[in-house]
């Protein structure tokens, strides 16, 4: 039987950590019996402004959010995927996985974006964990544009990437992008939920979010797709889909191939470069001497 994801797109409450758990609470009760993984935007409990009220704002794994978020996994038997600002001491941006088990597993944003990096730590590990998609590894948002832990991911032979996300609207082309890109350069599937609506918080930059929730195929494509509405995406992904694209494409060997064709595109940048600065200079001497 095909697993089924749910991409739970949704506004956030900037601040409103009781607000966001209900929104998130009453979702997850109306998803259809069958989906086995629900995801949420990032930093969905607690939405998200650069300043101190971010750091208020923030919630631990251990506290009484993040248990009601386990029993509501428990009573549905569906995994939850959900980003919140993280009081560990210091503060992350970070995603926890929720197993219908009780079992949490919390994943920390490496790439901290913009504003993040003034109130937030970023995160110092990957995180990788058998689900219902197989062996899925996490990532966050800005995460997406760093190519070197993509590929540490498909050493680790990830099957699926599970991406939170809160992308600005002027920019949302770039989101999907990255989105099919990581899919296609592990060759695994890659489901992305984006945050949508806007921020309107008081001395903060209004924003307007992308939403744009995706699911991408292992040969980049995409499967299935949200615009800006506050709705579920929900898809089987059926693992022969998987097995047949890494029959035609050998996962392994393709990042072989992709680093030494990236090597040799280096080397032929660098003895372009080489080359060009020679020829400039015989041809300025050249003509300081014919003068």
């Amino acid at each position: 039987m095909s697993p089924t994801v749910a991409a739970c797109q949704m506004s956030v409450a900037d601040l409103a950590v009781e607000t966001n758990l209900k929104t998130v609470l009453e979702r997850v009760a109306g998803l259809p019996d069958r989906v086995d993984i629900a995801c949420f935007p990032e930093l969905t409990l607690t939405g998200f402004v650069p300043d101190e009220r971010a750091v208020t704002a923030a919630v631990s794994p251990g506290g009484p959010e993040l248990e009601r978020l386990r029993r509501a996994a428990t009573d549905a038997g569906t995994d939850l995927v959900i980003g919140f600002v993280e009081d560990a001491g210091d503060c992350y941006n970070a995603t926890a996985y929720v197993r219908a088990t009780g079992e949490t597993v919390v994943y920390r944003k490496r790439h901290r974006w913009a504003g993040e990096q003034a109130v937030l730590e970023p995160g110092n590990e990957l995180v990788t964990l058998e689900t219902p998609l197989g062996s899925t590894g996490v990532l966050t948002c800005y995460d997406l544009n760093f190519v070197r832990d993509s590929a540490a991911l498909a050493d680790e032979r990830v099957d699926a990437l599970l991406v939170v996300g809160a992308w600005p609207a002027t920019h949302a082309a770039n989101w999907r992008l990255l989105i099919q890109a990581r899919a296609l350069d592990g060759v695994r599937w890659a489901v992305g939920t984006g945050r949508t609506g806007r921020r309107n918080v008081a001395d903060a930059q209004t924003m307007v979010y992308a939403g744009q929730s995706l699911i991408a195929r292992p040969d980049g494509g995409v499967r299935a797709a949200l615009d800006t509405a506050e709705r579920d995406l929900v898809a089987d992904l059926d693992p022969t889909v998987l097995e047949r694209q890494r029959s035609l494409i050998d996962v392994y060997d393709w990042i072989g191939l992709c680093a030494l064709l990236t090597t040799w595109f280096t080397i032929s940048l660098e003895r372009l470069y080489v080359n060009w600065r020679t020829m400039l200079f015989f041809c300025t001497n050249w003509g300081f001497r014919h003068e």
